[in-house]
């Protein structure tokens, strides 16, 4: 029986082409906003139009479009395809990282020492609880970097750990931890373990040597340095420990050996993969390849960090971190000692100017957060400094702040 049809429906919309009557009642784009957060990211006009298309997840031109991005993530990575190989998986960052835990921790006698001063260290650990890992947690200042001294301390003493874990750029701060100290260590001690970097936000921007590390598997997001869409994370894997990983996991969409058997299979996924979201990772790739690579793009956000740091220690703001402190991702200040002062208010203020900060994410200090990576520049950063003034002026906080 054939469908019937409403006479009085609108013309369907088909292959981007509108009737005169949805066009004119077809909503507005509202202006983008910036995002001074460590992620979702602002990206490129150039990156988001290259989701303009639908292609089949089995289409050659996705699958060669995969396998692009794989290649490519591993000369980022510096490292070869002859060791290493990187396995993409769809969802958040998080997916990764749960994957490369479930994957990686041996069903018997497998233990996991989690160095955490964070966040997301933090998670790392809920997760080992989540799955039921055995698992030790060396906790340190939030303010402060790993200590590589202690971690040895620990090794030495007990060396049966299986898997140690490590953040790169512990977000919820902006500490830069001391990966590669801590992956030599660990061979030292424990030459067998596995040792496991999140470089979530750091990985595209941050110099990291992961065969000086000793690194056999680092995870990272499509929406962060690289600048792409939120869709997918990877895995930067030296292939012969992710095959020696084979019947460990404790999940079927989370399996990467699995993940990475498929891929090498045929190029495809396992599971629908988020094409649009790969596409735009594409053009984000070529667009770091254009700036200078990882080299390129740090300077930008060094000098996007330059300007910020400048900006509001003249307005009187403290810094969450001492100069210690060489990280140029995300930037923590103290809540203004000021009675006038809300950052429910603050926040929703330089929201209405399109100007999105984040809140703080430690637990021993009132603080919001603001990112100087993703699609900002320089001149970003002086526009929002000036937002900041004018909400503190409206909110009655007189800059400079009395810093005693």
């Amino acid at each position: 029986m054939p469908l019937s049809r409403d006479v009085n429906a609108q013309p369907a919309i088909q292959n981007g082409s509108h009737s005169p009557v949805a066009e004119k009642a077809g909503p507005t784009l509202p202006a983008d906003k910036k995002l001074f957060t460590p992620g979702p990211l602002g990206v490129s006009l150039t990156t988001k139009q290259a989701m303009l298309r639908d292609l089949g997840s089995r289409d050659v031109q996705f699958v060669n479009t995969v396998r692009f991005i794989r290649q490519r993530l591993l000369e980022v990575a510096g490292v070869p395809a002859s060791s290493h190989t990187c396995v993409p998986i769809q969802g958040s960052g998080t997916f990764a990282v749960e994957a490369v835990i479930t994957t990686t921790v041996p069903r018997q006698g497998g233990k996991m020492l989690v160095l955490v001063n964070g966040a997301y260290g933090q998670r790392l650990a809920t997760i080992c609880q989540v799955q039921g890992l055995d698992h030790r947690v060396m906790n340190f200042e939030e303010t402060q970097k790993v200590r590589v001294e202690d971690v040895e301390r620990v090794l030495a003493e007990d060396p049966s750990f299986t898997n140690v874990a490590i953040v790169h750029c512990e977000t919820s701060s902006g500490v830069i931890n001391p990966v590669e100290e801590v992956g030599r260590v660990v061979k030292k001690h424990c030459p067998e373990a596995c040792y496991f970097v999140d470089a979530m936000s750091s990985f595209g921007a941050v110099p990291l040597d992961l065969t000086a590390g000793s690194v056999d598997f680092m995870v990272s997001s499509a929406n962060k340095c690289i600048e792409g869409v939120p869709g997918f994370a990877y895995a930067i894997c030296r292939t012969d420990r992710l095959l020696s990983c084979r019947g460990v996991a404790r999940s079927l969409s989370l399996d990467l050996v699995e993940q990475y058997l498929g891929l090498e299979k045929n190029g495809q996924f396992r599971f629908t993969p988020p094409t649009h979201a790969m596409l735009a990772f594409c053009q984000a790739l070529r667009e770091l390849e254009q700036e200078g690579g990882v080299e390129g793009r740090a300077k930008r956000y060094q000098e996007n960090r330059r300007v910020l740091q400048d900006g509001m220690s003249a307005l009187g703001f403290q810094e969450l971190l001492d100069e210690t402190h060489e990280g140029y991702i995300i930037t923590s200040y103290h809540f203004p000692d000021h009675p006038a002062f809300s950052f429910k208010d603050f926040y929703s203020r330089l929201n209405e100017k399109g100007q999105v900060i984040y809140p703080g994410k430690v637990t021993k200090a009132d603080c919001f957060r603001v990112g100087n990576i993703g699609h900002l520049f320089p001149e970003d950063m002086q526009h929002l400094l000036r937002c900041i003034q004018d909400v503190c002026a409206d909110m009655g906080i007189p800059l400079p702040l009395n810093s005693s």
